[in-house]
């Protein structure tokens, strides 16, 4: 009965995967992934742990049979040093208590006496290993400049990343957008996109209808810094020093700049119900060019 159903199991995620879309069948072979990754690196963890284990019980037999050797020859088993103990013995060159008398020095203190202990190896090693660098580093750096000090890396580093820059915008179709370039557009998704952007970060203070809040009204022919594409692109952009209108060019796209200037542009004449009060000049603004109210009111539902 368990099989029946782990089978079930086994076809219904079948099933589910096959109707998955690309982008979830490419998450669920992530999954898949690391989910055998994590599968390999415990069973490798767990070798380790039985080979250890494993070695531990060696170790424990063979120690026994010493000592059962040992006592069958009469003899006093001393136990082996093992290879840690000897790798650190190597490495630090200890002198043995028994030898101390050898390297004590002849003055003392109350009866406290000091040994003349040399440097452990691994310590020399070191120090020799830095002055090897040392040449190293001053023939490399100084007198040969075969490698690059900090402030040439960091130059050529940027100028590099310049370079790339220049190769990506000349490789790029479209130049980049800004306050004196920027395109009217009535492409409905660049305009979706721009209403989206409006409702997220500007409705708050214009209303989502556009008809004005702590800011001005958005519908009207009346403007405070401009009507063109530009003007309302720079705004964006840029802000309005001591107003609520912050800057934006800093955490928006330029392209997101330009479909909500875009969008701004396509709420005017849609009337909305109970406006602001007309602020700025009057003027006719740009509109997209193709735009109309049948569009607009669209795009507002």
């Amino acid at each position: 009965m368990k099989r029946i159903v782990l089978f079930s199991l086994l076809l219904g995620g079948a099933g589910i995967a096959v109707a998955q879309t690309p982008a979830a069948s490419a998450n669920t072979s992530m999954l898949l992934f690391y989910v055998v990754v994590g599968f390999v690196f415990i069973t490798v963890l767990l070798v380790l742990a039985v080979a250890a284990y494993m070695l531990q019980v060696l170790n424990i037999l063979a120690k026994r049979e010493e000592i059962a050797r040992a006592e069958a020859q009469g003899k006093v088993y001393q136990p082996q040093p093992g290879w840690w103990a000897k790798f650190w013995q190597y490495i630090n060159d200890f002198t043995p208590v028994e030898k101390e008398a050898a390297v004590i020095l002849d003055h003392n203190y109350d009866g406290i006496k000091e040994l003349d202990n040399h440097l452990p190896p691994w310590w020399k090693w070191l120090f020799y290993a830095t002055i090897v660098w040392g040449v190293f580093y001053l023939i490399a750096y100084h007198i040969t400049d075969s490698l690059p000090l900090s402030d040439a890396e960091y130059s050529n580093e940027v100028a590099f990343a310049n370079e790339e820059i220049k190769k990506m915008k000349a490789a790029s179709p479209v130049a980049e957008i800004d306050e004196n370039n920027v395109p009217t557009t009535t492409d409905a998704v660049l305009l979706a996109d721009g209403k989206k952007t409006f409702l997220g970060t500007c409705a708050s203070c214009h209303r989502p209808d556009g008809g004005g809040d702590i800011g001005p009204n958005l519908t009207d022919e009346f403007w405070k810094h401009g009507g063109t594409i530009n003007d309302v692109y720079k705004v964006v952009k840029h802000g309005v020093t001591g107003t609520n209108m912050i800057a934006w060019g800093a955490t928006m796209s330029p392209q997101a700049m330009a479909n909500v200037s875009n969008y701004v542009l396509s709420l005017q004449g849609t009337n909305p119900p109970n406006p602001k009060k007309p602020e700025g000049e009057k003027m006719k603004p740009v509109a997209p060019v193709g735009a109309d109210s049948t569009q607009t009111q669209a795009l507002l539902r």
